[in-house]
């Protein structure tokens, strides 16, 4: 478990020691004397679970360091001791930094101590929920996509294989709220299910589209982006599946000063690494996709690009077996397309068999028939330098 930390902010010394000496045996604390080191500490030593900071100090004030603390860590408890109890200094605390509790000075230990344990049970309760429901919701996609590649295998296991590059470029970059970038990827292609099936096997083998099939294509981030606006905490996952398609030189100034940057740093990862993914899928090799896109210098965000180009790809050093549809199991890898005996696409070529699948896969077998025997990869993965 994290050590739960709390962070006191006042510009006088002798407070600053004498809080030490009085809590340090109930409480792991840390000290800073003005709220830019308060700042500077939260940045390079967090995260803490609670900030005491007082009033009045010289330069950054309390209530202006208990805002700028609710806007870059929002999840650490806030709360103000200060000798000034005016009306109006507790008003502009609450209404400003949203503070958990207003102490004054001088404040028994006793309630000192109590309001403390009372922040740290506030700050558990913060993280319990918030890991619930992005565990709940991550999971509850997780089969949503898995189900949706059975009834479009093409598309989703596009989705399933990105969502691997996207959560290594997001963690290589250091970007917050990993699970929403998680989520767009995996529900990236969710408009797709709107196109003929025809218009999908032209992207993925690099066939020219129509006119009014590539106005198709271009509106499917729009159309998935409508079907999940309603569920709940997907904001951000939404306007990134929207920008899916959009290419780096489209991102305007204004764009760039917009309130949410995860949301346009999120449209451009998706729109670098599906590609990546689809050239991959053509049975381009890394280098030279990278090259390719390298060249659209427009097209691609550069940074993500090299992060992509970076990537330990994974590499099957297992034999291929030709195996009937009772001998398949989940794990295993599809090294051609598998398909049924009436033409319907079951498994796209390089998607790893899930459980769902693999049901489908039975399904078909037995109400329709599939193409036999189907190539698949087994044993053991191993990572290309």
């Amino acid at each position: 478990m994290t050590t739960e930390k709390i962070l006191f902010v006042d510009d006088e010394p002798n407070i600053l020691q004498s809080i030490q000496r009085q809590l340090r045996n109930r409480f792991t604390l840390q000290t800073a004397g003005s709220g830019d080191e308060a700042l500077r500490i939260l940045k390079e030593e967090g995260p803490f679970s609670v900030i005491v900071s007082d009033m009045r100090m010289p330069g950054m004030n309390g209530v202006e360091l208990l805002a700028r603390v609710k806007d870059s860590y929002p999840e650490t408890i806030r709360l103000m001791l200060t000798g000034n109890a005016d009306q109006e200094t507790a008003m502009e605390a609450v209404n400003d930094g949203q503070i958990f509790r207003f102490l004054t000075k001088p404040c028994p230990q006793a309630t000192f101590i109590t309001s403390l344990a009372l922040a740290l049970r506030q700050h558990r309760l913060i993280i319990a929920e918030k890991e619930l429901l992005q565990k709940t919701l991550m999971g509850s996609v997780t089969v949503l996509s898995e189900l949706l590649a059975v009834a479009n295998p093409l598309a989703f296991s596009a989705g399933l294989r990105c969502k691997d590059y996207v959560v290594r470029v997001t963690k290589a970059l250091h970007l917050p709220n990993l699970w929403q970038y998680e989520i767009a990827a995996l529900m990236s292609q969710i408009g797709c299910v709107t196109l003929p099936g025809d218009i999908l096997n032209k992207i993925y083998n690099g066939l020219e589209l129509t006119a009014e099939e590539n106005e198709m294509y271009e509106n499917h981030p729009v159309i998935g982006a409508s079907l999940l606006e309603k569920i709940p905490r997907l904001e951000n996952v939404t306007k990134m599946i929207r920008l899916q398609l959009k290419r780096f030189d489209e991102y305007t100034d204004k764009m760039a000063d917009a309130e949410f940057e995860e949301v346009l740093l999120g449209g451009q990862v998706l729109k670098t690494a599906l590609d990546f993914d689809r050239l991959m899928f053509r049975g381009m090799g890394r280098t030279a996709a990278i090259d390719l896109m390298r060249d659209q210098k427009k097209v691609y965000n550069h940074e993500i690009l090299e992060v992509i180009s970076g990537l330990k790809i994974e590499r099957r050093e297992q034999q291929e077996l030709s195996l009937l549809v009772n001998q398949i199991s989940i794990g295993m890898v599809a090294t051609k397309d598998v398909m049924a005996k009436n033409g319907v696409l079951i498994i796209p070529k390089g998607q790893t068999i899930t459980s769902p699948l693999l049901q489908g896969l039975k399904n078909f077998s037995q109400q329709v028939g599939v193409v036999e025997p189907i190539g698949v990869m087994v044993g053991q993965a191993e990572e290309d330098e």
